[in-house]
C-alpha cells in the first residue's frame, strides 16, 4: 500500500499511524483487523497491520522502525472503527523509533 493511504503523527520519538481518507476509500468497508502486538519491534518492511476489507485484503508496511508501544484497543476489538475519520478513534498503533 502507497504511503499516501496512511498517516503518521510525531511526538517526542512516539509515532500514531492510522488510515487516510485515501487508505479508506482503496480498502473499502474494513471487516476485519490483525494489529501488532505490544511490545514488537518493527521495521519498515514488517507488517503493521492485515486487514480484510470489502475491496481487498491487504498487508499494510509499518511506516517507520521502532518498538509498538500501544495499540488501538477498540479496533483490535471492532475493526469498523479503522473505518472513521475521526483520528482520535482510528488510530492503528502508537510506535516508539
Amino acid at each position: 500500500m502507497d504511503t499516501k493511504y496512511y498517516w503518521t503523527d510525531e511526538d517526542n520519538g512516539v509515532v500514531t499511524v492510522g488510515l487516510t481518507a485515501d487508505g479508506q476509500n482503496e480498502l473499502g468497508n474494513i471487516t476485519f483487523a490483525s494489529l501488532p502486538r505490544v511490545g514488537a519491534s518493527l521495521t519498515t518492511k514488517d507488517t503493521l497491520l492485515n486487514v480484510e476489507a470489502d475491496k481487498a485484503v491487504s498487508d499494510i508496511p509499518s511506516p517507520v522502525a521502532g518498538k509498538v508501544i500501544a495499540i488501538n484497543d477498540k479496533a483490535a476489538n471492532d475493526p469498523s472503527v479503522l473505518n472513521k475519520r475521526d483520528k482520535a478513534d482510528s488510530w492503528i498503533a502508537k510506535i516508539q523509533k
